[in-house]
């Protein structure tokens, strides 16, 4: 058994995504990962401690989990909205949502 890993480390912006791969120590946590990537550095919107979320594989995850070769750790910008608090409005509104996101005046006829 290798006693390195070989992992991922995403973050994902508005205009790109950055993946930095990385070989780290067996037993290395997302934590370690992040910070090793340099992407804390190079983008200081990042905030750990208040508003980006940590994920494997778009699985929430905390800091101190333990990771394994090959997994992808993703950085989460945090939410602008809450999705649930928007379609409460919607609906106090009276708008009828419609798959596609045409007008409501076609979702009628």
């Amino acid at each position: 058994m290798s006693d390195s890993i070989n992992v991922d480390v995403c973050y994902a912006r508005r205009d790109a995504q950055e993946i930095v791969h990385l070989r780290l120590p067996e037993g290395s946590t997302v934590q370690r990962a992040v910070e090793a990537s340099g992407l804390l550095q190079k983008h200081p919107e990042i905030d750990l401690a208040k508003g980006n979320k940590l994920g494997i594989f778009a699985k929430l995850v905390k800091a101190d989990t333990v990771l394994r070769d090959k997994d992808r750790v993703e950085i989460y910008r945090p939410l602008i909205a809450d999705p649930k608090e928007v379609r409460r409005k919607r609906a106090e509104e009276g708008k009828v949502m419609k798959k596609g996101g045409g007008p409501a005046e076609e979702a009628s006829g």
